[in-house]
């Protein structure tokens, strides 16, 4: 056997291994690139989880609210179970997909429409410093008054006053997330932005916010496209994770983490594929 034939044997043995690992999640696509040392950084090879999905997450049967979706969709989820079930996606879906939320976005509007202020009266007075109408001028208030209900904390009911098919969903979600954060070296699905720039130096001028987001597009189009906008015009940041490798045991640790991001990637499609009237339906 060859070299080359070894190295592409090697490959496709690797790839197979993290097919079976990753070959049931359908939330986003990802893919797994091996970037190299270069002559400006002679360090480790990487492993990177590379996300190439863009936009909205599908929410479900979580972000049905109105009439028309009882008459399309079926009935809509009591609100207490959407509210519990999207705070959740919030609390822990970030640590596997690069997505950001309703605050993260919010706060990339107010450094763009009022200088970075967060409420009605310094928003209005640093908009008008930068030139823009009175007469146009969206305040924070409005952006968030936009909020459908489902996305309130407040509105989020307590375990015990969910189904119990919903609950264990949440305690597995939660359970990943615990078990995916809690560790640092060697982890797939985590990265430092300079030391990824070291390995992808493309990276540099890519987008401050991830390609995917938990905003519902619905109500916040607009304000998604303006922070989406840089990414459409460059590239978004769109890691999900480097790992640079060093040894064969760092392999085994890569692995390893890289099926509890799967396990909390597979709890979170399951937490949105969940049927709220299912038992209603078969009874």
């Amino acid at each position: 056997m060859t070299r080359m034939e070894a190295r592409k044997q090697i490959e496709a043995a690797f790839d197979a291994a993290v097919m079976e690992v990753m070959g049931g999640i359908n939330i986003a696509d990802f893919r797994v690139a091996v970037l190299a040392g270069h002559d400006e950084n002679p360090s480790a090879p990487a492993l990177a989880i590379i996300c190439d999905s863009i936009g909205q997450v599908e929410l479900g049967w979580i972000e049905q609210t109105n009439v028309l979706a009882n008459t399309l969709k079926g009935s809509v989820a009591p609100l207490g179970w959407r509210a519990r079930a999207y705070k959740a996606l919030v609390d822990t879906l970030a640590a596997a997909l690069p997505l950001f939320t309703y605050d993260e976005m919010f706060d990339e509007l107010a450094g763009m429409y009022w200088d970075g202020a967060t409420d009605d009266g310094s928003a209005a007075e640093a908009a008008e410093m930068l030139g823009h109408d009175p007469d146009d001028i969206i305040l924070p208030s409005q952006v968030h008054a936009k909020k459908p209900d489902f996305m309130l904390a407040e509105n989020a009911a307590p375990l015990k006053d969910l189904p119990l098919a919903l609950a264990a969903i949440l305690r597995r979600l939660h359970k990943a997330h615990i078990a995916l954060t809690a560790i640092s070296e060697g982890n797939a699905w985590y990265f430092d932005h300079e030391h990824l720039i070291e390995y992808a130096p493309e990276y540099e001028d890519a987008a401050y916010l991830p390609p995917m987001t938990l905003v519902p597009v619905d109500f916040f189009a607009a304000e998604v496209d303006e922070v989406g906008r840089m990414g459409m015009e460059t590239i978004f940041q769109s890691a999900a994770g480097l790992c640079p490798i060093t040894d064969v045991a760092a392999i085994d640790r890569w692995f390893a983490t890289l099926r509890l991001g799967a396990e909390l990637l597979t709890a979170a499609q399951d937490l949105i594929a969940f049927e709220p009237f299912a038992e209603r339906r078969r009874a």
